[in-house]
């Protein structure tokens, strides 16, 4: 699996810690920045990453700013996404089994490392469940165009 990975300045921390995770489990990642903590627009970083995951270079992408909202909007606004703002493991897991979520945001100031990297962990591992959930994917494609 390749995983797209993007934050902002608030989001920094947390994803460093993400990286040190992925390294460990010998996950493919592509850290699209940012590299350090000046602060910096997030949409930049979030439609980078929701780009390089709808045209398929990746797999999946995680997303990191303060609360994760705002990544997760400008995520959303693509065309194949799927992104989803977790704040707990059954969120994150849900996401995956029953929205098919392709990007997962989380807030870098709102999660305690450990935490976010056992969503992270969860939401990697999840399959799509389909069955009813796919019919209301199609719905969500149908009806948005996205």
């Amino acid at each position: 699996m390749k995983i797209a990975l993007g934050c902002d300045h608030a989001g920094f921390t947390l994803k460093e810690s993400i990286k040190n995770y992925f390294d460990s489990k010998q996950y493919f990642y592509t850290d699209f920045g940012v590299f350090k903590t000046a602060a910096v627009d997030y949409p930049d970083f979030a439609f980078t990453v929701a780009r390089a995951v709808a045209d398929r270079q990746y797999d999946r992408g995680v997303l990191i700013c303060a609360t994760g909202i705002g990544m997760c909007i400008t995520a959303n606004k693509v065309k194949g996404i799927r992104a989803a703002l977790a704040y707990s493991l059954k969120t994150a897991e849900l996401s995956r089994l029953h929205n098919d979520s392709n990007i997962l945001c989380l807030g870098g100031r709102e999660l305690v490392i450990q935490d976010a990297l056992d969503m992270v962990e969860i939401w990697l591992k999840t399959s799509f469940e389909g069955g009813r959930h796919q019919k209301r994917s199609d719905l969500i494609t149908k009806l948005t165009g996205l």
